[in-house]
């Protein structure tokens, strides 16, 4: 559906290929055991090295250099934000290759008000339904205004974009409608498009959830990005859950033609598909680490490879970079790819 989704939709060309797509799980920029709750520090951290990753200089990123973008005043500043206009209509530019997209999951935003009201379920009907659709817009775009700010003050020129606002719909959960004409006209522009999971209409249940990782395997389809690196409050993809203390990192996955895939690295499970344990917490409407792989997989087999590490460390640094091989034994991380 998405192929056809694509078809249907205008097709301006981007001004060159994609440099990444980036997806900040929930689990990593938010408490997911504090409803509404942003991991501050993580966030930050993520964003700082987005801002590195993007840099066209070989500097080392200083705190001082950064172009603050968020001129907005919060609640509880004590005075308005400082904003130097004549030094920044005098500079050239960025200085930052800024062809990169971002989506983000929920985390502890939109899961308990999409499960609490069963909008991923469908049945707009229903009062309660209508109310959690509403609520779990709020929750989710919330989060994003946040994260556009994060970045903003990282002097990474981000502009949020509501899937649901640019008329993305499903239809039986399948991705039926998915306008990306404003996303490649703001990366034209120069502009950083963040994108969210989102709660959207859909032509047989009425609505459901669209998850951040349907859209960047959509995004991965039609404007093959370079890399794609998916950011996690873990090392990877494990065999079994990650709080196991036998749990084994899966260091490459390879995908064939026909979507099935198999463990490449460690050689102790090569060739098993099957022993992967999955686990998907109760709240967790979009599928959790099982969603991920298997969108992994489909943006794999495009020839495009996928990179999944913990955020905040030196490892997500590198995956950002695409400074990551199958060969790389001191990188932690999952590599999905194609086994051509």
């Amino acid at each position: 559906m998405a192929e056809e989704a694509a078809q249907e939709q205008p097709s301006p060309t981007a001004p060159r290929p994609v440099r990444c797509i980036v997806k900040l799980g929930g689990a990593a920029i938010t408490n997911k055991g504090e409803l509404e709750s942003i991991n501050e520090e993580s966030l930050r951290s993520a964003c700082a090295q987005l801002r590195q990753a993007m840099s066209e200089s070989d500097g080392d990123g200083a705190p001082g250099k950064v172009l603050g973008m968020d001129w907005s005043r919060r609640h509880g500043d004590p005075a308005d934000p400082a904003v130097d206009a004549e030094r920044i209509a005098g500079m050239a530019g960025l200085g930052f290759d800024t062809n990169f997209i971002v989506v983000h999951g929920a985390g502890s935003f939109g899961h308990f008000q999409a499960s609490r009201s069963g909008v991923h379920k469908g049945g707009l009907h229903s009062t309660l339904v209508k109310a959690g659709f509403v609520a779990t817009r709020i929750s989710v775009t919330s989060l994003n205004q946040e994260i556009v700010r994060a970045l903003a003050r990282e002097g990474i020129p981000s502009v949020g974009m509501s899937p649901f606002a640019c008329g993305w719909s499903t239809k039986q959960r399948k991705l039926a409608s998915a306008d990306a004409s404003q996303i490649i006209q703001s990366l034209h522009a120069g502009f950083v498009p963040v994108l969210h999971g989102d709660a959207v209409l859909d032509e047989l249940l009425d609505c459901t959830i669209l998850s951040g990782d349907v859209i960047i395997r959509h995004l991965s389809q039609l404007l093959s990005p370079k890399y794609v690196v998916f950011l996690t409050d873990v090392h990877g993809v494990y065999d079994r859950p990650p709080t196991d203390p036998n749990a084994v990192l899966l260091r490459e996955i390879e995908v064939d033609d026909n979507g099935s895939w198999s463990i490449v690295k460690p050689a102790l499970l090569q060739g098993n598909n099957k022993g992967v344990e999955i686990s998907v917490a109760a709240h967790d409407t979009t599928g959790g680490m099982e969603t991920k792989i298997l969108e992994a997989a489909v943006i794999a087999r495009l020839g495009i490879d996928v990179y999944i590490t913990k955020a905040g460390t030196e490892h997500s640094q590198r995956a950002l970079k695409g400074d990551v091989s199958t060969d790389s034994e001191d990188w932690l991380g999952t590599i999905i790819r194609s086994s051509k």
